[in-house]
């Protein structure tokens, strides 16, 4: 709704500029290039609006300034409209065109120069075409149109930043922590589910953990590149300045995304044992490592989320303050796994020299399978909170942020 205001604001101030007498007189029919500007380069927040403004005027300068030198060139070699002209324009126009869209493909002017691009051979184009159909000068209709889309670009972006900015980095930052948090409940789930299996009453309300936000979470790298994009281009605000280090963010994001698709597996393992049949011979297994998951979860999501808290209060951790508990879970990962072996050793080698002669599993089998399975994901998600703790202690190295040290 806000943005959607902002929109409005910005179309009414752009049309003044027909609506009034005094400001038309001054612009005349290239008014509609400000309308133009207004329309195609606001956006939602400020970060884009800025980029597709910066790129417009980029594009702008430099294919009109190319034009009208190519243009007075064509002039004095031939005159407006003769066939000098449309040839050396005809020459321009094919060699120009396809060096701008050859760079364009590159990937890294693609990212965040595309549009600057496309815009520079669209003026190109039509200066050297306004030449021979406009009894104008070129050069003042060069100026003439940039002067309007410079109108525009200013109406676009003091709307976008002064009246209640919207920014890309704000976003992208509250989108980070937010992650920190739904993961470490998706694993303290996990854990639940896994313990409720000791009582085959609870089967049918085991898997009662919502995992749509590891599901979405796995799908938001295009997403998270693109508010990094628009975050490049804001200026200095709040808590982020220039050369902010965002591609720590996006590290962090992709080890989040890794994790997100462990946890997915996890769920795969506790419904591969959640039928009665498969329950009654690991009851009293699971029974005895209650109290080894207990812990190793709240290891888990107190690291989880002291790494979210302090990325929100921008303050540097270090990665060896985390290091006790994760060893400790490490630690109850491996007891567990003793555990298991004791009550489950006969039905596990069983299970692997089946495998190794190609046999059908039993359902105990399965479930000795999906439960080692779910020990092994286990560590891993341990893993992978140990390189979180490392990338947020260096996003904090080059972002510069006091130093905190963690209540353990």
């Amino acid at each position: 709704m806000i943005h959607s205001i902002k929109v409005g604001i910005s179309l009414v101030l752009v049309s003044l500029l027909y609506l009034l007498d005094p400001l038309y007189e001054q612009v005349g029919e290239n008014a509609m290039w400000a309308i133009m500007t207004v329309v195609v380069i606001f956006e939602f927040s400020a970060g884009a609006t800025l980029g597709k403004g910066l790129n417009r005027g980029m594009g702008t300068i430099v294919g009109g300034g190319l034009g009208c030198i190519i243009a007075i060139l064509a002039q004095k070699l031939g005159g407006v409209g003769s066939n000098y002209y449309i040839l050396i324009a005809g020459i321009s126009i094919f060699i120009f065109g396809a060096i701008a869209t050859y760079f364009r493909m590159i990937a890294s002017i693609k990212k965040r120069y595309e549009y600057g691009v496309m815009i520079l051979i669209l003026t190109f184009n039509l200066v050297l075409m306004s030449v021979v159909r406009e009894e104008q000068q070129v050069w003042e209709i060069a100026c003439d149109r940039l002067l309007t889309i410079v109108i525009g670009f200013i109406i676009s972006i003091s709307v976008s930043c002064f009246f209640f900015p919207l920014w890309s980095s704000d976003q992208f930052h509250h989108s980070t922590l937010s992650t920190f948090q739904q993961l470490a409940y998706a694993i303290q789930g996990c854990l639940e589910d896994y313990m409720k299996f000791a009582n085959e009453k609870e089967n049918e309300a085991a898997a009662t953990t919502n995992f749509t936000f590891c599901k979405s979470l796995m799908n938001s790298k295009s997403k998270d590149e693109l508010l990094v994009n628009y975050a490049k281009w804001e200026p200095w605000h709040g808590k982020f300045g220039f050369s902010y280090p965002w591609q720590n963010y996006l590290k962090i994001g992709d080890l989040n995304r890794d994790l997100a698709a462990i946890i997915l597996a996890l769920r795969s393992c506790l419904q591969a044992s959640k039928k009665p049949m498969k329950l009654q011979s690991w009851s009293e297994t699971i029974q005895l490592t209650e109290p080894y998951c207990e812990e190793i979860g709240s290891n888990i999501v107190w690291t989880l989320k002291e790494l979210g808290e302090s990325m929100k209060q921008m303050r540097k951790i270090h990665a060896s303050q985390f290091s006790t508990k994760l060893k400790a879970s490490r630690a109850e990962i491996i007891s567990m796994v003793v555990m298991m072996n004791i009550f489950t050793f006969n039905k596990i080698s069983s299970t692997t020299l089946s495998i190794l002669n190609n046999n059908n599993c039993d359902d105990d089998d399965d479930a000795s399978l999906a439960i080692s399975s779910f020990l092994f994901l286990l560590k891993e998600v341990v893993n992978k909170v140990e390189e979180l703790t490392k990338e947020v202690e260096q996003l904090g190295d080059i972002a510069g942020f006091p130093t905190h040290i963690v209540q353990l």
